[in-house]
């Protein structure tokens, strides 16, 4: 079983998908804490949303290649019957419709766990992991990349053909 870890910036994926994970032995992949890993050291220490928009191809690349990996890997433990879950944002309909579409066509469950969690509650707890630095934070996020993010997100719909959990979350 593969499960993609829904919701805009601050709803909480993270730690919703670690205390997932401890409950039913499945594995994180993060694509937070991959970047971080690989590639954060080459960026600016306190990259804004003009950074990344000028450097678009830079860290779209290098994304890409993550998430070809994680996908890689989440596969061959889905053969093992281990379950995954995949915390990539995915907040783009597209964006998980390429990943629903990998595991189906292999034969791989797949489900959303979607937390949907109100825009306001979300920019506080951005500012407070901005704030505190504490074992989610990567990177400091803005206002500007926080309305950005927002303006792209897309909700997932019946229309991803998988089925779709509401997160209350924190529960």
């Amino acid at each position: 079983m593969i499960t993609l870890i829904v919701g805009s910036t601050g709803a909480g994926k993270t730690t919703y998908a670690r205390r997932l994970a401890e409950e039913t032995s499945a594995v994180v992949y993060s694509i937070d804490n991959w970047m971080k890993a690989l590639y954060w050291q080459d960026m600016p220490e306190h990259p804004d949303i003009e950074w990344f928009q000028s450097n678009h191809t830079w860290y779209t690349d290098r994304i890409a290649r993550c998430e070809d990996l994680i996908k890689d890997l989440s596969y061959r433990r889905a053969r093992l019957h281990q379950p995954s879950l995949l915390d990539l944002g995915f907040s783009t309909a597209k964006h998980r419709q390429g990943f629903i579409d990998f595991y189906k066509g292999h034969g791989i469950a797949v489900d959303i766990h979607f937390l949907n969690t109100d825009p306001k509650i979300r920019w506080e707890r951005v500012q407070k992991r901005n704030r505190n630095r504490g074992e989610t934070f990567v990177m400091e996020v803005d206002s500007s990349m926080f309305d950005y993010m927002e303006s792209i997100f897309q909700p997932p719909s019946s229309e991803d053909g998988v089925a779709i959990t509401l997160i209350p979350w924190p529960s």
